[in-house]
């Protein structure tokens, strides 16, 4: 099975072709940018380099948040369009699951968090088999490390964003907190690219956005019609 699998919910644009379980190419990059401007060209340079023609392609995985709601809807706009055009069917990970995959070999509880302003993260817990421990949530970072150290267990923690809030988790949780390097705040999206492998695809408009809370302009529309 030969999968293009693209991650472009967070600030971090991810593309990997895996080809019959063999990452045949990955193309990773950290910058703040349109995606909606690099993520073509980017797919075209890395179908070039892995001498992979679109049709050749079974599958495709995105990551359909949470994360920017911009970023969020162009990659989900991109692979259904994808998808569809070339008849094969496309499966949406959760970018919190795609970054808890940096952790798999850790021997403990995972915890990868993207930030999302004013002292809330999106986040949630997982084991070392990814699966879910607490469900992915959006809230008050400092409500959710209370609620982790009720686990009185050691912690892995993930996150482009955790410069912003490491002093606050090893506040709350001390020994039980641990700051994963460098290299690991990142989701491969080869990890993506095999997680869809393992996952049944579902039908193609079923397929949204998992943004664990509506948008503020939507959010502010709501509160202006409850008014009247």
């Amino acid at each position: 099975m030969n999968v293009l699998a693209m991650d472009t919910s967070n600030d971090v644009l991810g593309l990997s072709i895996v080809k019959d379980g063999i990452v045949a190419g990955e193309l990773m990059t950290n910058v703040k940018k349109n995606h909606s401007i690099r993520l073509m060209p980017a797919i075209d340079q890395l179908m070039r380099d892995t001498q992979t023609k679109p049709e050749e392609l079974d599958r495709i995985a995105v990551a359909h948040g949470p994360g920017s709601y911009t970023g969020v809807r162009i990659g989900l706009t991109t692979a259904k369009t994808m998808a569809w055009s070339l008849g094969i069917p496309v499966v949406g990970i959760s970018s919190l699951k795609a970054l808890a995959s940096q952790g798999r070999l850790y021997e403990g509880y995972i915890c990868p968090f993207f930030d999302a302003r004013r002292g809330l993260v999106y986040t949630g817990l997982y084991d070392t088999k990814l699966n879910l421990i607490k469900e992915e949530t959006n809230l008050l970072m400092s409500d959710w490390l209370a609620s982790l150290k009720d686990l009185n267990a050691p912690i892995l923690f993930l996150s482009q964003d955790i410069a912003l809030h490491k002093d606050m988790i090893e506040e709350y949780l001390g020994d039980q907190a641990v700051i994963a390097d460098a290299g690991c705040h990142y989701p491969s999206p080869s990890y993506l690219a095999l997680a869809a492998m393992e996952k049944e695809p579902a039908s193609l408009h079923e397929l949204v956005p998992n943004y664990l809370r509506i948008p503020e302009a939507e959010a502010k529309w709501l509160a202006q019609q409850e008014k009247r």
